[in-house]
């Protein structure tokens, strides 16, 4: 199993995204099982999402229309931000970060 994790930095702000929400989905024959769902912590990071089988293609979904409105701030140009991967069998972990800003976004993958 691998575990998943993320971390969402506000770029336009400079500091951690808290309170985005992020769902972690599997990719199946009959389209995307939803694995576990998050939050955001204070430092902007997910650290609770459940572990994936390797060989997977999984998809990381960020919601940034609530992101945004729960800053009482204008809909972002994007209103979720979707990362789709495949699970190589060799890792035991991914971290995936997420550069965000009301107009675009960034992601790598992290250590």
């Amino acid at each position: 199993m691998t575990g998943i994790s993320t971390h969402v930095l506000d770029t336009s702000l400079g500091r951690p995204a808290e309170g985005v929400p992020v769902e972690l989905a599997l990719h199946t024959e009959g389209g995307w099982k939803v694995l576990g769902t998050s939050a955001t912590d204070s430092d902007g990071r997910a650290k609770d999402l459940p572990a994936v089988e390797a060989g997977s293609v999984v998809r990381l979904l960020f919601d940034t229309t609530a992101y945004y409105a729960a800053r009482n701030e204008a809909a972002p140009f994007f209103p979720e931000v979707s990362i789709v991967f495949t699970v190589a069998p060799a890792q035991h972990h991914y971290h995936v970060p997420l550069l965000l800003n009301p107009f675009g976004y960034s992601v790598y993958r992290g250590s």
